[in-house]
């Protein structure tokens, strides 16, 4: 008996081919037919008529590491038709945990909600596990918890013994069924790591045939070397490399294109390389990222002194190192008047400096308790319309959401992140509809079939039999964004259907409650 047959759609198979009109049988999770099946029976059907069946959308940098243990519905993503998220990029993550205090300050969503009652990375994927999420999750090992954990919060070159505790520790995770490793090297947990450090950590992983994915140092003012940077460590520890969000944040007319002539470079000498970007037209990070890590020991005390006030000015942030007119500030309760605006707007009219005003923001934030505190998050103003596009035109760029699973309910409601809401379904609208500059089946490929093989997935990220049923069934006319960058919390229209293992996740555009999500654990 067949659990579920799709009749009468127009089947974008991931591979890149042109879409064809094929049924798909569906039994214990996985695709058993194709093709034109009028003679077979099923418990239920799904009329797809008038829509585009295709693989489920793999988002290839995701940061729902906490956010699916605190609401695993991963509504934002399943009304895009994301059934498979990769988590633990940029550094940041939920394991390896020693010291949960400091660990929380590198998690993104973190809220206090789920304790941080685990040590190693199979403790964290056994929580995963028992929250059941509504999506399919494989995650990376976090260089910046690893730091962190050997380190603690220090700005400098692990010495000897500390390199190798982190080495274990990484190599302990990949065991544990990571499927790769992490860094986040503009970070200030992670900024005093040099190559050197990167590159053995990165031999380890070559062992295990892991992925490398790095968010690169100085994206700003020195991105092309950064970038530069990022390869020949993939190439010199014989790794698999994805460059994260590659766009210089600071760009001029020929940026993107110098960073794509980088890539295609090393393509052509052999190296195993593929790079991601996220959707909008900003980066996002936390203001507390200006506070260098000599002042995390006590940031009440620093933040209010005048003296560590001058010497933080001087420390070479992400955030400020572009100038502060292009920072604005998200939604923040203790300072409406400053919302949606840039500090160097506000600070003009009020006759102050920016650093005093950023300062004293995070100074009002520190008196909260350590691990409950409201973190500002703000807006880096980057990219152009045009930049985007050349970027996303590569045939090794895949968009990523570079966000959390949210839902307009529940515990998550009052949460924002952008791009959660709207990042394959901007994509789609974006590339095919209004640029022209990929099919429906070129892009569906970009975020299936190709983050699939990137991560060396056998059975996920196209439509074949015997691989898993991981499902979006959509409108291609229909399908897009509502959310904007001030009204964020906004689901994607035109999904009709996804499924994830074959379970209905989704049906006829409202959400079924059941889910079919597994934590995908690589075999060492």
């Amino acid at each position: 008996m067949i659990d579920l047959l799709i009749r009468n759609g127009s089947l974008l198979d991931g591979t890149g081919a042109v879409p064809r009109a094929a049924d798909i049988a569906i039994r214990d999770g996985r695709i058993v037919d194709l093709g034109r099946l009028d003679g077979v029976t099923a418990a239920r059907e799904i009329d797809a008529t008038g829509l585009v069946v295709s693989p489920g959308f793999i988002d290839i940098h995701s940061h729902s590491d906490y956010t699916l243990l605190v609401d695993p519905r991963a509504v934002s993503a399943i009304y895009q038709g994301v059934t498979l998220e990769v988590i633990g990029n940029c550094g940041f993550g939920c394991a390896p945990i020693v010291n949960p205090d400091t660990a929380a300050a590198n998690i993104y969503g973190f809220n206090n909600q789920v304790k941080l009652d685990w040590s190693r990375m199979s403790g964290y994927l056994d929580r995963l596990a028992d929250a059941k999420p509504a999506v399919n999750v494989l995650s990376l090992v976090p260089n910046g918890q690893l730091r962190r954990s050997v380190l603690g919060v220090a700005d400098r070159p692990a010495n000897p013994t500390e390199l190798n505790a982190m080495k274990s520790l990484l190599e302990e995770g990949l065991d544990d069924g990571a499927w790769g490793y992490s860094t986040g090297l503009e970070y200030p947990a992670e900024r005093g790591a040099p190559d050197s450090e990167l590159i053995a950590l990165c031999s380890v992983l070559a062992r295990k045939g892991g992925l490398y994915a790095t968010h690169t140092r100085r994206r700003d003012n020195e991105a092309i070397s950064a970038i530069a940077e990022a390869i020949a460590v993939g190439e010199a520890a014989g790794v698999r490399t994805q460059i994260s969000h590659i766009l210089p944040r600071k760009t001029s007319e020929d940026e993107a294109a110098r960073a794509l002539e980088l890539v295609d470079r090393a393509q052509q000498r052999g190296v195993d390389l593929a790079f991601d970007m996220h959707t909008r037209l900003f980066g996002t990070t936390f203001l507390n990222t200006i506070i260098p890590l000599w002042a995390l020991d006590d940031p009440a005390t620093h933040l209010r002194s005048p003296a560590s006030r001058r010497r933080m000015r001087d420390y070479p942030s992400i955030v400020a190192s572009g100038g502060w007119d292009r920072i604005v500030l998200l939604d923040h309760p203790l300072f409406p008047q400053y919302s949606r605006r840039s500090i160097g707007e506000v600070a003009r009219e009020e006759g102050r400096d920016p650093f005093d005003l950023a300062f004293d923001i995070l100074a009002s934030e520190v008196t909260q308790p350590a691990l409950e505190q409201r973190r500002s998050m703000v807006l880096i103003r980057a990219y152009t319309p045009d930049q985007q596009a050349e970027i996303f035109a590569h045939p090794l760029c895949m968009p990523g959401s570079d966000a959390t699973t949210l839902a307009p309910d529940g515990p998550l409601a009052d949460s924002v992140f952008h791009g959660a809401y709207s990042w394959a379904s901007w994509y789609f609208q974006f590339m095919v509809r209004e640029r022209g500059l990929l099919s429906p089946a070129q892009a569906v490929q970009r975020m299936t079939q190709l983050p699939a093989k990137t991560l060396g997935l056998r059975d996920r990220g196209c439509i074949a039999v015997g691989y898993w049923a991981d499902l979006a069934i959509f409108d291609a006319d229909r399908f897009q964004a509502q959310a904007t960058t001030f009204d964020a919390n906004q689901l994607a229209v035109g999904m009709r259907h996804v499924l994830v293992n074959g379970v209905e996740t989704l049906s006829d555009g409202k959400l079924t409650g059941r889910h079919g999500g597994q934590v995908l654990r690589r075999a060492s």
